[in-house]
């Protein structure tokens, strides 16, 4: 491609048509400050205005972020009148914003915090224009600071563009410019699904996952509890990320040790019931291809996704498994299996679940969720939720010994741990089905085709005489893609489709580490898979805690008493928002 040269800061550079001044200038070591700016996602408003730049021969100052470079272009990102004009638009944002970082969630991660630190901000001259606006505390999962908005969009990008639920918006109402949900209904009485890929983006505080923490410490200092944890297969490499481990790093034995430490009776893996999924999710395929059930058969242990097809495919919902989470199968185990082999009353068995999801609060508050007499699952603490406990114990993390699991519900396969990427499902459904049905060892367990951030992918499995034909999506516009689909009846040849609510699966969850952008995702996906092949155990059938539990409680997969535990029912919604 043919390239065309500028001049940035006395520097010359070839750049291809195309490229942003913003991006030119990163090639010769310029960093221009950005808050709005969203590179992996293409959101290049300008409307935070940090990023302006002089170019020669123009009378105003250009947002580098969607200002295209030109063949001769002379730009400055560092004179008197651009850092003036910087500060005072900074010094504008501030003015709206309340000053109470000490003691907001994201204290030390704000993108705002730390600009303001870079530009030397030691006051703000002008006054508030804003009103102050009610605090959104309706949805069980996220909680909305209208206060604390700087308007930068970027959450409603994610939520239309990436996530394709368009529950909030950017809109003017009497004059003033506010980022709220449409219609401004209270969030929970909207089409958001929680996957609270909207928190991830936010550069500042407006945005946050309803912090449960107390209520897991004071159930921790109830003698009359029985207090039990599980650990999503995606913590297993993201928890590091808050505490200057690299990214992808597997620190299962040290998380472990950790919540050991803060008192918990038991501390289980949820991958054991990702090896249990695979067990009913597959006979349930297999019932359905014998019986003539509805194909393709979709995956249910994504909340996010099950929300979402809820409120916009509730046509699909006989197509989605009837299998309940891992998550919720493990709550329930926890308070009917667990209990009774203890000689615990389960009404006195806390469970507490460890996820890198805020959708998996609004799961574990579903009605339907009670099936052991109680509710499942008690409280849900995202990976950050659980990094912020671990630094208020005090606890040196990077260094706790590596420590196991308890049991009876303590060991999991790699076909387990590999549930956190997207295409993880699918890949440990394949290898237990495979063997089931055919008999035969598999020569290959590795399933590449279905590895990876694109979009959507598939593969044809040739199962005892059958192609068995699967499809992988990530992100809920590419969802939307394969349902459109589906409703058209353009997909009838396939058998069994993996649904992620969030981009890269769960790797990505609205309730992950802040930052986490498409490199992170990377990088916990390869951490996902090195820990797969890592472990002497790879596939779910041949997990000896799940055969045993099948032995002594459960009886086979699809039995009445897995019906009872293990599987739910859905519920056809609305997509509109309630508004008085």
């Amino acid at each position: 491609m043919s390239t065309f040269a500028l001049t940035i800061d006395g520097q010359r550079i070839e750049v291809e048509p195309g490229t942003m001044i913003l991006d030119a200038a990163a090639q010769v070591g310029v960093k221009i400050p950005t808050l709005c700016y969203l590179k992996d996602i293409g959101h290049d408003v300008g409307a935070c205005r940090i990023c302006t730049v002089e170019v020669e021969g123009e009378k105003e100052l250009k947002t580098a972020c969607n200002t295209p470079a030109a063949a001769g272009m002379v730009v400055r990102t560092n004179t008197p009148a651009i850092r003036e004009a910087r500060k005072v638009t900074m010094e504008l944002i501030l003015t709206n914003h309340p000053m109470e970082c000490p003691i907001c969630v994201r204290n030390g991660l704000c993108e705002l915090q730390d600009l303001a630190a870079t530009f030397g901000i030691r006051e703000v001259r002008f006054p508030r224009t804003q009103p102050v606006y009610p605090v959104d505390d309706s949805s069980v999962a996220i909680i909305r600071d209208p206060n604390k908005c700087i308007l930068c969009r970027r959450c409603v990008t994610v939520c239309q563009q990436v996530q394709s639920v368009s529950a909030i918006e950017f809109k003017k109402v009497d004059g003033e410019a506010v980022v709220a949900p449409v219609l401004r209904a209270p969030l929970a009485e909207t089409n958001c699904v929680n996957c609270g890929q909207c928190i991830l983006v936010c550069p500042v505080g407006a945005i946050y996952e309803r912090d449960e923490t107390a209520r897991v410490w004071a159930a921790l200092a109830d003698p009359q509890k029985h207090v039990v944890v599980q650990t999503a297969p995606a913590t297993h490499v993201s928890i590091g990320d808050m505490f200057g481990m690299p990214t992808g790093t597997d620190i299962t034995g040290k998380m472990v040790a950790a919540l050991r430490r803060f008192g918990f009776d038991a501390v289980f893996d949820t991958n054991f019931t990702a090896d249990l999924t695979i067990m009913e999710e597959g006979s349930e395929l297999l019932e359905r291809i014998n019986n003539g059930g509805v194909l393709p058969q979709i995956t249910s242990c994504s909340p996010g996704w099950i929300k979402y097809v809820e409120h916009f495919y509730p046509e699909l919902l006989p197509h989605l498994s009837t299998c309940k989470s891992p998550q919720q199968m493990l709550g329930a185990l926890a308070k009917t299996y667990y209990a009774k082999k203890k000689g615990i009353d389960p009404a006195d068995v806390f469970v507490v679940s460890i996820m890198p999801c805020t959708a998996k609060k609004f799961e574990a508050a579903r009605p339907e969720m009670n099936d052991s007499g109680h509710q499942d699952v008690d409280v849900v603490l995202t990976s950050r939720e659980l990094g912020r406990m671990i630094k208020e114990a005090g606890l040196d993390f990077a260094n706790l010994p590596d420590e196991d699991y308890d049991e009876p519900m303590g060991i999991g396969s790699g076909a387990g741990q590999i549930f956190g990427a997207t295409g993880g499902v699918m890949e440990a459904a394949l290898r237990t089905a495979y063997e089931l049905v055919t008999g035969r060892t598999l020569d290959r367990i590795d399933f590449e085709d279905i590895r990876g951030l694109k979009g959507i992918k598939e593969a044809a499995v040739p199962v005892d005489g059958l192609d068995v034909k699967v499809l992988v999506s990530h992100g809920l516009s590419n969802a939307e893609i394969l349902m459109n689909k589906l409703r058209a009846g353009e997909l009838k040849d396939y058998h069994f489709i993996e649904i992620m609510c969030c981009p890269g699966g769960c790797i990505g969850g609205g309730g992950q580490p802040i930052k986490t952008g498409t490199l992170d995702r990377e990088r916990r996906i390869a951490g996902t898979y090195s820990r797969d092949k890592a472990l002497q155990l790879r596939k779910s059938h041949e997990n000896p805690q799940v055969k045993k539990l099948y032995e002594e409680y459960l009886e086979k997969p699809l039995g009445h008493r897995s019906h009872e535990l293990l599987h739910t029912t859905y519920v056809a919604r609305g997509w509109r928002p309630r508004v008085e």
